[in-house]
């Protein structure tokens, strides 16, 4: 029988999972482990900051679906991962943070860097364990793989003394590594009445979040909605289910959404939302969402049906299993009607070429550098919003944005994560000089890793997303949002060791993108942005989703050339 301390116990538990990078900053509380880890088959990243780590940990998860470890030491090093913690909480991203705790014997006496880790994340994590001793990290370290990718995903904590990472166990064998629980199943019944809800509508739409993205829903809910002339509409999370040049492509939904989502919203009589959660973003003013429609809900966390909006049939199951056992029973419709409705709310409200060296056209332009293939990163706040809006996605699981938190400095390591998951596809990330500084210190760790990533920074000076609501809600009084010191990036990327190219010393941005996403390495691109830009169109806090203001209206001239083309 094996004899093992319970930092090689851990060490062998994570090489049993299959996973194979692990990110962290060692401490004192957790020095044993990474002595463990020294000798393991695991490669070890060693972040500048811990909540770099945990977003570093989600980019790998994001990507691979699968859960991603994270290390920290106790007290300052475990609090720093909280805010991904949470972050991965809302986004439903499986992770399994390991930090260390000051020994058992110390615990409650406010010792040097003791915090209760466990109590501190209970409210952001399915679960916080704390470890009493070496013997349990065999049950505990399955358990907190399997808990964090069943249902629906998430991140664990297992918090875990010095002392129990020095202390020996014996045992007689290994046990099985975790795996997720079988996923509910719709009951017979409700896919039979969703059925027929779906089949007397008139004017159905299909409403796709972040669960249908991740299950593996996207080709049913294609065929469902090719076989059924239905629309969708995509949640911020959902992006990339439904290509977005498909004709029943509606594209996103909610507050910064394409405007003939939201108008086609208010006029359907039957939404069918697949592994969404009716976020208040997405739904704007809840009593003003879809009034006049039936709604069939389709979720595994049975905690979301009816929770913001009363579902006529809620079905707990897997996204991708309640859509095949949903198929059979859908009758195939033309909805001549419906769909020349849509067709009309895109004419009309159809958006004008975009200005060259805007953020519209350097994403456009990036998109058709990068290729299907690739892989999204954004950060949080105008950035994220013209990249959702404006972003061609093909392919679900390619897109990686802070959804349900919204934490800006998000972007950066989740983009060193997802170049570690598929080393060979382009990573690009979108990013704002707000989020840029929230975890710029992680530039030195897509350096040291030679991460191969192009970001495409929007620098405008400030916190563009809070301005333009201060500008809009505000009577245009700004307050904290505009940087007084600029900050030089270029200089800062080459300091870090990357490679740059800034926009405002002109050139082609074409050439410009393409000479940076053909670099190996980590490469900056930083695109001056007017202050006075704007995210458009946008629903106020609290209003209704039909109240947007900016939304484009086609003048009649335009229409008439649309129309001739």
């Amino acid at each position: 029988m094996p004899t093992k301390s319970g930092a090689d116990i851990i060490a062998r538990l994570i090489e049993r999972q299959g996973v194979t990078i692990v990110p962290g900053i060692p401490g004192g509380a957790n020095l044993p482990l990474y002595d463990a880890l020294a000798a393991s088959s695991i490669r070890h990243i060693l972040t500048r900051h811990e909540q770099g780590a945990a977003f570093l940990a989600q980019g790998m998860a994001r990507v691979s679906g699968k859960p991603a470890v994270c290390l920290a030491t106790s007290g300052p090093g475990a609090t720093n991962l909280v805010t991904a913690i949470a972050d991965a909480y809302m986004d439903s991203i499986p992770l399994v943070c390991l930090t260390g705790q000051v020994p058992r014997a110390m615990i409650g006496t406010d010792a040097f860097q003791e915090v209760d880790m466990a109590g501190v994340c209970a409210p952001v994590c399915k679960k916080a364990y704390r470890v009493q001793s070496a013997a349990e990290l065999l049950t505990i370290i399955p358990e907190a793989f399997t808990l964090a990718a069943s249902g629906r995903p998430g991140p664990v904590v297992v918090d875990i003394p010095r002392d129990v990472q020095t202390e020996t166990a014996t045992f007689a064998r290994w046990p099985e590594p975790g795996r997720p629980d079988e996923a509910p199943e719709a009951c017979p019944e409700g896919i039979e009445k969703a059925a027929r809800i779906i089949n007397q509508a008139k004017r159905p739409i299909l409403y796709l979040g972040g669960g249908a993205a991740r299950s593996g829903a996207a080709a049913l809910a294609r065929r469902i909605m090719e076989k059924a002339a239905i629309p969708a509409v995509q949640s911020l999370m959902g992006l990339g289910v439904i290509p977005s040049r498909h004709p029943l492509s509606l594209g996103m939904l909610g507050m910064h959404a394409s405007p003939w989502a939201n108008l086609a919203l208010h006029e359907c009589d039957a939404l069918i939302a697949v592994g969404a959660r009716f976020d208040d973003r997405a739904t704007g003013k809840v009593a003003a969402f879809c009034p006049e429609a039936s709604v069939v809900h389709i979720d595994i966390d049975p905690g979301q049906i009816h929770k913001i909006k009363t579902a006529h049939v809620g079905l707990i199951a897997d996204a991708a299993s309640a859509l095949a056992d949903l198929e059979p029973f859908i009758e195939k419709k033309t909805r001549t009607a419906w769909i020349a409705r849509i067709a009309a709310l895109k004419r009309q409200h159809a958006a004008h070429s975009p200005t060259p060296g805007s953020p519209r056209a350097i994403i456009r332009t990036a998109a058709a550098l990068a290729g299907e293939t690739a892989i999204v990163v954004t950060d949080v706040g105008q950035n994220q919003m013209w990249t959702a809006r404006h972003y061609p996605f093909t392919t679900p699981g390619r897109w990686l944005t802070s959804g349900g938190l919204g934490t800006m400095g998000f972007g950066l390591p989740a983009a060193i994560g997802a170049t570690l998951a598929e080393p060979q596809a382009p990573v690009v990330l979108f990013c704002g000089d707000g989020g840029m500084l929230m975890n710029i210190q992680e530039m030195a760790t897509a350096a040291e890793i030679k991460a191969d990533m192009t970001v495409v920074l929007f620098d405008n000076g400030g916190l563009g997303l809070v301005r333009q609501q201060q500008d809009l809600f505000m009577g245009g009084r700004r307050f904290a949002t505009d940087y007084r010191a600029r900050v030089d990036f270029p200089a800062v990327a080459r300091g870090f060791g990357w490679r740059v190219f800034d926009m405002e010393k002109g050139g082609d941005p074409s050439e410009i993108l393409a000479r940076a996403m053909g670099a190996k390495g980590p490469c900056l691109v930083r695109v001056p942005v007017d202050a006075a830009a704007k995210v458009y169109p946008m629903v106020a806090p609290g209003e209704a989703n039909t109240r947007m203001i900016g939304a484009t209206v086609a003048s009649p001239e335009m229409l008439r050339e649309r129309a001739a083309v």
